[in-house]
């Protein structure tokens, strides 16, 4: 893979992971929650998702999916499924004050990052996403796993940095978000209801 490719994969890669998903909103709520340091259990959770999707749609998973439709739905279902068991856990927790937050050694890192790391699987269309787009920066003329390694560290690479942003830009302005944190929770789990909803309509298209 020459420079420019790379140059080309990783401005396509930043705008992937700038656009609002269920991992960037969950390292927006945990940030504001537990604080940007807990949270990077979260962000890890979700890279290694992401890691998971991006080995399988590169192995070929994801032309078995288009062959499939019916495995395709039930993946969706299940991923629907977890989304709306997010939401509703989000939209009816008890606000969290900010004396709260300074004490959160009671949240596990293992919850938090198996949070991250199904919400990152959460969507099983990632898959054919991941095929067609970074089949793209592909050169068949070229070894294989090199392009593979470099592909998938500089993606997750880009989307730990913008994360973690996320979440330490909802540490510092957590005063101003958890002023109003049943408001706050509320619409964090309206919007993973929303995207629960947004993936049984895809399915049944």
């Amino acid at each position: 893979m020459t420079f420019e490719i790379w140059c080309v994969f990783a401005l396509s890669a930043l705008g992937l992971a700038c656009v609002p998903g269920p991992n960037s909103l969950l390292a927006l709520s945990h940030g504001a929650r537990y604080g940007y340091k807990k949270t990077i259990w979260t962000i890890c959770g979700g890279i290694s998702g992401f890691f998971i999707l991006i080995t399988v749609a590169m192995l070929g998973l994801g032309t078995l999916l288009e062959a499939k439709p019916e495995l395709m739905i039930g993946l969706q279902w299940l991923g629907a499924l977890y989304l709306a068991w997010l939401g509703f856990k989000l939209f009816f927790v008890s606000a969290v004050s900010i004396e709260q937050t300074k004490n959160v050694v009671s949240v596990l890192p293992k919850e938090l990052f198996k949070q991250g790391y199904f919400a990152a699987l959460s969507n099983p269309k990632v898959l054919l996403f991941f095929t067609a787009f970074l089949a793209q920066f592909i050169n068949p003329e070229e070894a294989f796993i090199p392009q593979f390694l470099v592909i998938t560290f500089s993606f997750l690479c880009i989307e730990f940095a913008v994360e973690f942003s996320v979440a330490r830009l909802a540490d510092k302005v957590k005063t101003l978000l958890l002023a109003n944190g049943r408001i706050f929770n509320q619409c964090c789990g309206a919007i993973f209801l929303l995207l629960a909803a947004v993936a049984v309509v895809k399915s049944l298209s």
